[in-house]
């Protein structure tokens, strides 16, 4: 197992997105992070922080930009050094019972009050480009695996949807909660979900704003690996063992789905739009609903630091 060198010295320099009040900005890449290399599997694997705020705030979303943007450096670095290329990528979460919440809901309710669409719309903008270099496998021959094992709420669901393989414990949840709060979820659920599903079963899941199990989502087809709870990483390394000799077959299959049924940035982007147009459309109402939901996301942070500190 490798571990990298300083996110700082692989990333190039990147346009900042404004941090919410409550954002992690204090902390260093390495904190909202954990990347390594593990040469057995040929992998990436790439953790949220157990310390994070469980939800995608603009430091969390830059840490994860610097290393997307690191990946090509360091591909090119280790066929420089005559090392195996890295077939796999792996997304998953050090927080506990969670893999993200989804949206920094303070920075949305702060913007939407101030009328502000330009913070809305860097924030989105932020998120969907992540998205879409997660779904593209950031240009590269990889397989990239998704590995859930708690809950992926709104954009947390919809990062795990970009993958192209899904890994999840049983005890792992899923849903896209925005409905609650009079919002709909804008940084891909509805372009990813119409390729996974269908356009009228992705708007069905959209606008239910249920919560949905990792076995129920398994048999719809969205979950490609159930796994045991306690057992999603070792899941995810007997997957990569067990298509190690197809893994270039796999990779190219995944690019040509890319090529005959794509999601587009532009398409995520345009989708943006919509998004800042309808959130700017909530409200006061709908706001102290949402605030509701922040309230959930704040509590699931202490007991997040309460479980570590047991630990």
């Amino acid at each position: 197992m490798t571990h990298l060198p300083s996110l700082s010295r692989l990333s190039r320099d990147l346009p900042a997105a404004a941090p919410s009040r409550e954002d992690d900005a204090g902390g260093s890449a390495e904190a909202l992070l954990e990347t390594f290399v593990e040469e057995a599997s040929s992998a990436f694997w790439c953790f949220i922080g157990a310390a994070n705020r469980p939800c995608f705030t603009p430091a969390l979303l830059e840490a994860l930009r610097r290393v997307q943007s690191s990946l090509p450096e360091l591909a090119a670095d280790r066929k420089r050094q005559g090392l195996a290329p890295l077939t796999y990528f792996v997304g998953g979460s050090r927080i506990p019972n969670t893999f993200n919440l989804g949206g920094d809901l303070a920075l949305f309710a702060e913007a939407i009050r101030n009328r502000d669409a330009a913070a809305l719309r860097r924030y989105g903008h932020l998120c969907v480009e992540v998205v879409h270099n997660y779904y593209t496998a950031f240009g590269l021959p990889m397989i990239t695996i998704s590995l859930v094992a708690g809950d992926a709420l709104g954009g947390g669901f919809e990062a795990v949807l970009a993958a192209d393989v899904i890994v999840a414990e049983r005890r792992a949840r899923f849903g896209l909660p925005e409905v609650l709060f009079n919002l709909f979820p804008g940084m891909g659920a509805y372009s990813f979900l119409s390729r996974r599903l269908d356009p009228v079963r992705a708007q069905k899941m959209i606008l239910s704003g249920r919560v949905y199990g990792a076995a129920e989502l398994a048999e719809m087809g969205i979950v490609d690996v159930l796994a045991e709870d306690g057992r999603g990483e070792e899941a995810v390394r007997d997957y990569i063992a067990a298509r190690k000799r197809q893994s270039n077959a796999e990779a190219a299959l995944y690019r040509a789905r890319r090529q005959v049924n794509p999601v587009t940035r532009a398409e995520l982007e345009a989708v943006v739009e919509v998004w800042v147009e309808a959130a700017l459309n909530l409200t006061e109402q709908d706001l102290r609903r949402m605030e509701r939901v922040l309230h959930a996301q704040r509590r699931r942070k202490e007991e997040s630091r309460d479980l570590r500190q047991a630990g």
